[in-house]
């Protein structure tokens, strides 16, 4: 490892991550909307459980990285002391609504565009814009001066700094709230029953950790100035648009090498199980609802600082409150667009 620019280390570990990440999540049928909407409309909870035990055991993996193999969790976007508030509400509900009017959030369209659907494709051009356009662009102005004001010094995001608890109460009060995560997936015998659910929500926990390790020890870089973080797709969608035209004057880094590495494995699951079929709009209508769906979960999820995936996953395996309170409003978000797309019609 030592022989590979640091860069280099977490672009391969990032796409071989990536890929199984991909892999499992499309055998699994792990999704985020897919759980909110088996959970209102069929009264199924099991995806649910799933997401829940993926989080719990990314907690815990997580906190023990952090004190025992030294994982520096302060570097993470996570648990800096602005609490940004204002952007955590706004940009996941924008992220949540267009979660539902494409149909899935950014990471199922990753999944979605390795099983040859085109108009997940369209979706993620969009997005990747959009997100370039939040942060540096035509919408940056208006994102910072909605939600600059609306923020808070708390010193640190992370539960337990915030209840004032020792090093050794930290990392106490972390592994037994991922254990009780863990422990409330796991009362529900369907679920449990669901091999499938099951085996791929613990690989996804630990591939969540693993994604720490990656950027926080393995291929950490003690002169680099970046944040700690482990997997995301928001801000690396437009990453990787970025570095497919100006790869002679930027570097590949995890982020781009492990959205590339879920398309791969989705790519593999779908021929693996002949599931792979080209797919296009159906109608202009259509093509609308997804453009918009795209725009928004791009301009959301760099304003809230992550997706379903980034916030939730990898945000709340810190514990930090930004995190859990940009997770709730995508949740509202994405309810709010499944009653404009479904119950008001009904």
């Amino acid at each position: 490892m030592d022989l590979l620019p640091a860069h280099l280390l977490r672009a391969a570990l990032g796409l071989v991550l990536g890929a199984v990440l991909g892999m499992v999540a499309r055998r699994g049928r792990f999704c985020t909307l897919g759980a909110i909407e088996d959970a209102v409309y069929a009264r199924d909870t099991r995806r649910a459980r799933a997401w829940l035990l993926a989080t719990g055991i990314a907690v815990v993996g997580t906190q023990l990285l952090e004190s025992e193999f030294g994982l520096d969790l302060a570097r993470s976007i996570y648990a800096g002391p602005r609490f940004e508030w204002g952007a955590m509400i706004l940009g996941g509900t924008m992220f949540g609504f267009g979660m539902a009017l494409v149909g899935t959030c950014s990471f199922g369209a990753l999944l979605r565009l390795g099983g040859g659907d085109l108009r997940a494709l369209l979706v993620l051009l969009v997005l990747g814009l959009s997100a370039y356009m939040a942060i540096s662009g035509v919408t940056a102005f208006l994102r910072v001066t909605l939600t600059a004001p609306l923020s808070l010094d708390l010193g640190s995001q992370r539960l337990g700094a915030l209840l004032k608890l020792d090093q050794t109460g930290r990392v106490a009060f972390s592994v037994i709230a991922g254990i009780g995560f863990c422990l409330v997936a796991l009362t529900g015998k369907d679920f449990r029953r669901t091999q499938r659910l099951l085996i791929g929500a613990i690989a996804i926990g630990l591939v969540i950790v693993a994604g720490w390790w990656t950027n926080g020890s393995a291929g950490f870089d003690e002169f680099e100035t970046r944040a700690v973080g482990s997997f995301s797709f928001a801000r690396p969608v437009g990453d990787t648009l970025l570095y497919a035209m100006l790869a002679s004057g930027t570097r590949i880094d995890f982020g781009v090498a492990s959205v590339l590495g879920v398309v791969l494995g989705s790519f593999a699951a779908a021929r693996a199980a002949g599931e792979f079929h080209w797919e296009a709009p159906d109608d202009a209508r259509e093509v609308k609802r997804h453009l918009l769906g795209a725009f928004l979960m791009g301009t959301g999820g760099v304003t809230a600082l992550g997706c379903t995936i980034g916030q939730g996953l990898s945000g709340l395996s810190t514990l930090s409150v930004g995190s859990i309170l940009a997770l709730g409003a995508i949740l509202v978000g994405a309810r709010a667009g499944l009653y404009y797309l479904v119950d008001r019609h009904t």
